[in-house]
């Protein structure tokens, strides 16, 4: 977990910072707000990450994971990312109207959640959790 969450947040960082320009905070905000936005954010999908990695343990872990049963537990934290993200979108985006997409995010047809947040969850908590597995395999001094 400790692996896993080092490699994540840099990571999430990374991606929040990528999409700024598919939201129009990006065009619309000061400096100052985009920065506490994009910390917020990256907070947010540290703790959305944990939890997701957390559940998916408890739903499909194993005694002896991450030996046994590692990519059942990295589909379940993806599903449970994924799940989040499609309802934090929805309830952010549609109703609360908390933010909102440009004309340059690609949205999913059916729901018209943003593709971009959605792909970190298929892209970022998997690389995250392949990496602490193999920091982890190398022993303490890799980590």
């Amino acid at each position: 977990m400790r692996a896993y969450t080092m490699l994540l947040v840099p990571a999430m960082l990374v991606w929040e910072v990528a999409q700024l320009p598919l939201y129009t905070l990006w065009r619309d905000a000061s400096s100052g707000t985009i920065v506490y936005a994009v910390l917020h954010c990256t907070l947010g999908d540290a703790l959305i990450g944990v939890a997701a990695l957390a559940w998916a343990l408890l739903l499909a872990g194993e005694d002896t994971w991450p030996a046994r049963g590692f990519t059942r537990v990295l589909s379940a934290t993806v599903a449970v990312g994924v799940a989040y993200t499609l309802y934090s979108e929805w309830v952010n985006v549609e109703l609360r109207q908390a933010w909102a997409y440009t004309e340059a995010m690609p949205r999913l047809p059916w729901l018209g959640t943003g593709l971009a947040p959605l792909l970190q969850w298929v892209v970022v908590p998997p690389l995250a959790l392949l990496a602490a597995r193999r920091a982890n395999a190398r022993g303490p001094e890799a980590r």
